[in-house]
């Protein structure tokens, strides 16, 4: 599929991009062979193919999710370069 300089265009303000023409032109011919790399793939037949959650058939492999106590307060804030009460101290960073 060869998408237009005037496609590329569009795509680019719903994206509020600013591109150069130079940039335009490369966009859509680089857009145009990705979109002619899914095309190939839409003609592969994958009835036989069963839905997958996850590209490899590994089960999990995270630990059980077990509740433990915790560390004390003091014993958390023991090294924090800055604290406030029981909590870490950090720069603000929002107005």
């Amino acid at each position: 599929m060869k998408l237009t300089v005037e496609q590329v265009r569009h795509v680019a303000t719903l994206a509020r991009l600013s591109l150069t023409p130079e940039e335009e032109e490369r966009y859509a011919t680089q857009l145009s062979a990705i979109l002619d790399a899914v095309a190939q793939l839409q003609e592969l037949d994958v009835s036989g193919v069963e839905p997958t959650s996850h590209a490899t058939l590994a089960s999990s492999l995270l630990r059980e999710d077990v509740t433990r106590p915790s560390l004390p307060p003091e014993k958390s804030l023991a090294n924090a370069p800055a604290k406030v009460g029981t909590s870490f101290a950090v720069p603000k960073i929002l107005e």
